[in-house]
């Protein structure tokens, strides 16, 4: 997924969870954060921040002309946009489908954000085998996926949540009713960083998330963690990350 009229800037202040105030050429700019989450390991007064800028702002009523979409962490650029994750990965599902098939050999169907149950998952598809007949009604099986966006990192590894998410836990349980229910179920960890070397759930911060991950994954829910390519201008899913979930 890319990204248009990038520019750079130096992290001020951030007042509430949806604006920053950003240096942007000498000038104090109020930004808008597409991310609602704390990321206070990342977003520190002096750091320097990738924003979008949106030259038609005025005409569409937009309230903010700039979009703060990453942020270095030293030399490590990471994408903080809360909306990267499922665009890349529905990118991803349709260019790479082998990294989710498993043993079927043919995905199609390929929809966002389906409703099943009382769960709303970001990624639905249908996963078949090339040699049974379409027409026939069992010829594929219904797969659903959750898209977690991944922004913090400690020493090369990373973990979610930053905060707790009753949420997440949510969508989990939903993954695991669906795959009792014989569909297939994937949960993926979008790392929106490169460079590092594995991911496990975060049991400081939420101990409930951590629980319902290794329940998901021993109730056979698919758990994967991609790392991304990150530019200022751009975040495509990349290459797979050890999940660590002893």
């Amino acid at each position: 997924m890319k990204y248009e009229h990038i520019v750079t800037g130096t992290f001020l202040s951030r007042p509430n969870r949806f604006i920053a105030h950003v240096e942007i050429d000498g000038r104090d700019v109020v930004c808008h954060v597409k991310n609602t989450g704390r990321c206070r390991e990342l977003l520190i007064p002096g750091v320097r921040v990738v924003l979008e800028y949106h030259p038609d702002a005025a005409l569409t009523g937009r309230k903010t002309e700039y979009d703060v979409i990453a942020v270095y962490k030293g030399g490590l650029l990471i994408n903080m946009d809360s909306q990267a994750p499922n665009k890349a990965a529905w990118e991803w599902v349709h260019t790479n489908p082998g990294a989710v098939l498993g043993p079927f050999d043919r995905i199609e169907a390929i929809r966002r954000e389906v409703t099943h149950g009382d769960s709303r998952f970001d990624l639905a598809f249908t996963l078949s085998c090339a040699g049974v007949e379409k027409e026939n009604a069992d010829s594929g099986i219904q797969a659903f996926m959750e898209v977690k966006g991944v922004t913090l990192e400690e020493n090369g590894m990373v973990m979610f949540p930053d905060a707790p998410t009753e949420r997440g836990v949510k969508h989990l349980h939903g993954l695991v009713k669906a795959r009792q229910e014989g569909y297939e179920a994937y949960v993926l960890f979008v790392i929106q960083m490169g460079g590092v070397h594995g991911f496990k759930p975060n049991d400081t911060t939420h101990p409930a998330f951590g629980q319902a991950l290794r329940a998901a994954a021993a109730a056979g829910v698919h758990v994967l963690a991609r790392d991304c390519a990150v530019s200022p201008g751009s975040m495509d899913i990349g290459n797979p990350v050890p999940v660590i979930l002893d």
